[in-house]
């Protein structure tokens, strides 16, 4: 029994050392003087033993039961001071570790500067389905059955008549069926197109429509806007001009080219050593969608325009791969 009380009192004593906190200390009272506990079940034990035996063997356990309850004691003291002085240590006037924080994509932010200049030059910002008809993507704009842009290698049909919408061209006729002019719009949005995925390409990106519809609207209304629009976006140094192209939709049509921004004008890889971009396609809208829309012929004309907001994020950034767009990749999206 002797032996007994010294192998306990060994593992209490190194047990109370080791323990790191008050919740251990008080699991280890438990387990040795609790009811149950081990030094609680010696003592139980005393009244099968001769009196001579109670005697001896039961003042030496009571005296170690009292010896180690001042140990852990003086144990749970020492913590709570350790504990005290830390929190005393602690600056709590000090501002606390800002956590990490996201930030706007640069498509995002682009966008945003977008909808800011045309909003303050008079523009709406209007939203438009992604799923779309046949009729509006291609009937209501003009585009014939046979053109090749309704060619399945071009455009990802749902059913015959459902489609994603390649251009964001469809509000134009949507718009119009339901607002009297005059009125100024753009459309942001994502289009899909069954395009090859390179540095230029993507199966899907974003373009912004816009559309300004008056009594008397001309070709210089539209550009003295987008002049405006590019000074605005990319400096007051911005130039920009009109080549003759093709739309069905529109009439006449044209693109327009600014001064490259990675060179200036003075041509370069980017600009094909022309010294110029193309950054959007635009026209008179043609009569036949304002028919589409319902107005009558002849009473009303408007510009229209489409842009690739890939494209001016890519140009403003200096970033020559459009997949990084869409990559999701961290190391990428900080530098914005």
């Amino acid at each position: 029994m002797f032996e007994m009380l010294k192998q306990l009192k060994e593992a209490v004593l190194k047990e109370i050392e080791a323990a790191k906190n008050i919740n251990s200390l008080e699991d280890l009272r438990i387990r040795y003087f609790g009811r149950k506990g081990k030094i609680t079940e010696v003592l139980r034990k005393l009244k099968d033993l001769s009196q001579e035996e109670r005697i001896n063997i039961g003042a030496s356990a009571n005296q170690l039961k009292q010896e180690l309850e001042l140990i852990l004691e003086q144990k749970k003291k020492d913590l709570g001071a350790s504990f005290e002085a830390a929190r005393e240590w602690i600056d709590i006037s000090a501002p606390g570790h800002k956590l990490p924080r996201g930030h706007l994509h640069p498509r995002t932010q682009v966008l945003r500067k977008i909808e800011e200049i045309f909003q303050s030059l008079g523009f709406s910002v209007v939203w438009g389905p992604e799923l779309e008809t046949d009729f509006y993507n291609f009937e209501a704009l003009n585009v014939p059955k046979d053109h090749p842009a309704r060619d399945m290698q071009d455009t990802f049909y749902v059913d015959e008549q459902m489609l994603l919408r390649t251009q964001t061209s469809p509000m134009q006729v949507r718009y119009m069926e339901k607002h009297e002019p005059p009125l100024r719009i753009i459309v942001p949005g994502k289009v899909f197109r069954r395009d090859a995925t390179d540095a230029s390409h993507d199966c899907q990106f974003y373009q912004i429509e816009g559309l300004m519809v008056d009594k008397e609207i001309s070709v210089a209304n539209f550009k003295a806007v987008i002049q405006e629009f590019f000074k605005r976006f990319y400096g007051q140094d911005t130039k920009i001009r009109l080549r003759p192209s093709f739309f069905p939709f529109t009439e006449p049509s044209f693109e327009v080219d600014m001064v490259c921004a990675v060179c200036g004008g003075h041509g370069c890889r980017v600009c094909g050593q022309t010294g110029w971009l193309e950054m959007m396609g635009a026209g008179m809208v043609h009569p036949f969608v304002f028919k589409s829309a319902g107005y009558i012929s002849g009473q009303w004309q408007g510009f229209a325009f489409g842009m690739g907001l890939d494209r001016l994020v890519m140009m403003k950034y200096r970033i020559n791969d459009i997949r990084l767009l869409n990559s999701g990749d961290l190391r990428f999206l900080k530098q914005f």
